[in-house]
């Protein structure tokens, strides 16, 4: 879905006209709905179709929301090998065009799943059963990427990423608070209590669900394209799958923390059986996944809790932000639970 005519891009035209020779009279902007962050926008014109990202509205963006960076990432990782982006095209560092750094992409046509099965689209459960692999194969190919001579080495900081992790989302929360939330209070603190000693390196998403896959269609869950690569860096895989499984709701799991990730239909894998597939196809030790688990659930609650602060302050006006405090209760719970039970 797309809101038409956004506001405050009239600066692009010339730009586009000079960098992608887009006649303006013949070109159009529409802004893509559906995103909690950065805002991305489809360019149509007679020579093509082409995607815009730019940071959020409101508050000072952080490095999370560099659009320069995730250009580079994209760039990077074309020569690790990893096929499944969208390809770089431009970056633009002048704020005078629109105020804020952007990119553009190229637009990979297909199926993007949100929180629910588009209306007359029949998905049934061996198409459910074929995502799962092919998702948690995307993931597993992405972690095993070679990291120096294509440069995705000098896009992170792997060593005592973990604890940074922990801390730093940690202070986020904090630094977004609103309410007082109890459990994740303790949730931070059991945390920092119960770091693994053992680091793992390679190439992080830090985002990676459904709704951030281009499918080929509704009769082939073959990933086409990866979206959305802000948070990617180097760091330990671990807390990368941790954050997967936070987004991997099934079934019995509250209500309001299926809104993110479409895994609870029938076919998809439960969370044990995405922990089991993964260590199949991987030379990782995976017995701390309890930690990893409840660091992403934490995290997806710090999220939450940014931007709904960010609604409180009047700088997000989108409805669905007012329902995301309860999430962060329920991220808080889930992930206590998970604490006292041992079970993710």
């Amino acid at each position: 879905m797309m809101n038409k005519e956004p506001k405050g891009l009239e600066g692009l035209f010339p730009y586009l006209e000079a960098e992608l020779h887009l006649e303006p009279s013949s070109t159009v902007i529409t802004q893509f709905k559906g995103g909690y962050s950065n805002l991305t926008y489809l360019i149509t014109s007679p020579e093509g179709e082409f995607v815009l990202r730019r940071p959020p509205l409101g508050l000072k963006i952080s490095k999370a929301h560099d659009m320069v960076r995730e250009f580079m990432v994209l760039e990077a990782l074309e020569r690790a090998g990893y096929t499944k982006i969208p390809k770089p095209i431009l970056v633009c560092e002048d704020e005078s065009l629109i105020g804020v750094p952007f990119f553009i992409m190229e637009k990979v046509n297909g199926l993007i799943l949100r929180n629910k099965i588009p209306e007359g689209m029949d998905l049934d459960s061996d198409f459910f059963v074929k995502l799962s692999m092919y998702s948690l194969d995307g993931l597993l190919a992405l972690h095993q990427l070679e990291l120096s001579s294509s440069g995705l080495l000098a896009l992170g900081k792997p060593e005592g990423y973990v604890e940074r992790q922990v801390i730093g989302w940690s202070d986020r929360y904090f630094n977004a608070k609103t309410d007082e939330i109890p459990e994740m209070e303790k949730v931070s603190d059991w945390l920092k209590e119960n770091m693994p000693a053992k680091e793992n390196v390679g190439f992080i998403h830090n985002d990676y669900k459904y709704d951030n896959l281009v499918l080929a269609g509704p009769d082939n869950p073959e990933i086409k394209a990866v979206l959305d690569w802000e948070m990617a860096t180097v760091g330990d895989p671990l807390m990368d799958l941790g954050t997967s499984l936070a987004y991997w709701a099934e079934e019995g799991d509250p209500d309001i923390l299926k809104m993110f990730n479409l895994t609870y239909p029938k076919g998809n894998m439960k969370r044990a059986e995405v922990i089991e597939y993964y260590a199949q196809n991987s030379r990782l030790d995976l017995s701390d996944m309890l930690f990893y688990y409840v660091f992403g659930v934490f995290k997806v609650g710090v999220i939450a809790q940014q931007i709904y602060k960010r609604y409180s302050l009047g700088f997000a006006q989108d409805p669905r932000f007012a329902a995301l405090i309860h999430v962060v209760k329920a991220c808080g719970t889930t992930a206590m639970k998970s604490i006292l039970t041992h079970k993710i």
